[in-house]
């Protein structure tokens, strides 16, 4: 569990600076196919997803998961070193020195986040996958420690760090509040499902050659792509993102249902494209979620309201792959006690607890007994899954509209303001209602008359 999570939370880094470089250009309905073809190309995000879980399985097989590990430290590299050389975009203003810059990060807010994080991560690994009881000091320990980091990280982030890593005054706002809810379910659903998903191949199938069950992710890597070129392509023709959030924000539930409804002598259309909806649905709420909290934050809190919203989407998606794998040790270890009752029980449920490969060396009986137990712990993961991707989508429902033209040629007139006056300033309550009324006024205006875009500062 720690192997899995804790990358994904280091991983939290680059698509914040990635999306914080394109903010500017896809608060407007122009940029918002550019963002969508920037999230195809970034692998965190699309592609790279499926396809590191097919390489991911092949390497393992072959040299083990510390080979897959220490092979992608070449492929950071050389993004690392693409980005700065390609890179020549210029924010406006005075610059800073990079001794400036390194003095407003916030190191004590990320250093308590990631102890309380690590720690939450081994109490449930200790708790669930090695079966220590609550009294053993691995177990409270860490989740003490847990809730401890956790407050002093709320405590510097409010009282003392100049530049938080979470905004407090974000959390002041509708609209930041129910992007950031939204992508931390979004995520948490997402990575429950697409870390156990090829578990289901592996265990139940018995997926015969090297890295087969990794393949069934590709479909999902697919319909993220497709999903976020699609949502950037509406939000382009037709200025708004409200509706297509409500129509295709239901997907990752229904494809977590589906998921959910596999059986062991199920097809292989069910098989291959019951994962299409989630993948789909999750890239159009991505894509719509960064446009809707770019649209109502005025610039000056763009680069900071982008990295608030991915804190808690990687706040999800370490939840997702933690709590998922606490949830399914703790049903896998009483399905496979209800199942098994031999005098050496005791040890062989700890073996199959530790190595999905020992099954296959296995009586038939015991090892039918161990796939149906692997089975009803994988739905009920894919049920939890569910239930984050429908309560994100009641989450979004009071999202408000945005008409992103509107909205970006009013941002521009703030920005010309605040540089002629700087205490001039728009929250993001006044934002939206400068939009709400010009939107009216432009609505009932007469053909071909020009709109003029009130700006109150």
């Amino acid at each position: 569990m720690l192997r899995a999570c804790l990358p994904s939370k280091f991983n939290v880094k680059a698509p914040t600076v990635n999306s914080a470089r394109t903010t500017r250009m896809a608060a407007s309905h122009h940029g918002a196919r550019e963002r969508a073809i920037n999230t195809i190309c970034f692998p965190s995000n699309t592609l790279g997803l499926g396809l590191g879980g097919l390489f991911g399985g092949v390497i393992t097989d072959w040299l083990g998961w510390r080979a897959a590990f220490l092979l992608q430290a070449p492929i950071y590299l050389s993004a690392f070193c693409l980005t700065s050389y390609n890179l020549r975009y210029v924010t406006p203003g005075k610059s800073k020195s990079a001794v400036e810059v390194l003095k407003r990060i916030d190191y004590f807010g990320s250093f308590t986040l990631l102890i309380s994080v690590g720690s939450l991560l081994l109490f449930l690994s200790m708790r669930y996958n090695d079966a220590l009881p609550w009294s053993d000091g691995w177990v409270f320990v860490p989740l003490t420690m847990a809730f401890v980091f956790i407050l002093l990280f709320l405590i510097v982030e409010v009282f003392v760090a100049s530049d938080p890593v979470m905004v407090p005054s974000m959390l002041h706002q509708k609209v930041p509040v129910l992007v950031g809810a939204s992508n931390f379910l979004s995520g948490m659903c997402n990575f429950a499902v697409s870390y156990f998903f090829p578990t289901w191949f592996q265990i139940s199938l018995f997926c015969s050659f090297c890295g087969g069950e990794s393949l069934h992710l590709m479909p999902n890597s697919v319909s993220m792509s497709t999903g976020s070129m699609f949502a950037g392509w509406m939000m382009h023709k037709t200025g708004r993102y409200k509706a297509i959030n409500l129509i295709f924000g239901i997907f990752p539930f229904v494809g977590a249902i589906l998921v959910s409804r596999m059986r062991e002598d199920s097809g292989p259309l069910q098989s291959w494209l019951s994962i299409i909806p989630l993948g789909f649905g999750n890239a159009v709420v991505l894509q719509t979620n960064l446009i809707a909290l770019l649209a109502h934050l005025p610039e000056s809190q763009m680069a900071v309201g982008t990295g608030f919203s991915q804190l808690f989407r990687g706040m999800g998606q370490v939840g997702g792959v933690a709590i998922s794998s606490a949830l399914f040790q703790a049903r896998l270890d009483a399905e496979l006690r209800k199942r098994i009752r031999i005098p050496d029980a005791e040890e062989l449920i700890l073996k199959i607890r530790q190595s999905s490969e020992f099954i296959r060396t296995l009586e038939p009986a015991e090892q039918q007994a161990a796939r149906d137990a692997y089975a009803m712990s994988l739905k009920s993961v894919y049920v939890l899954a569910a239930c984050a991707a429908l309560v994100a989508y009641l989450v979004r429902l009071p999202l408000p509209d945005q008409d992103l033209d509107v909205a970006h040629a009013q941002r521009r007139q703030v920005g010309a303001a605040t540089s002629v006056d700087p205490a001039a300033s728009l929250s993001s309550s006044s934002l939206a209602t400068v939009v709400e009324v010009t939107r009216d006024e432009r609505d009932v205006g007469e053909p071909g008359m020009k709109t003029q875009i009130t700006v109150a500062v």
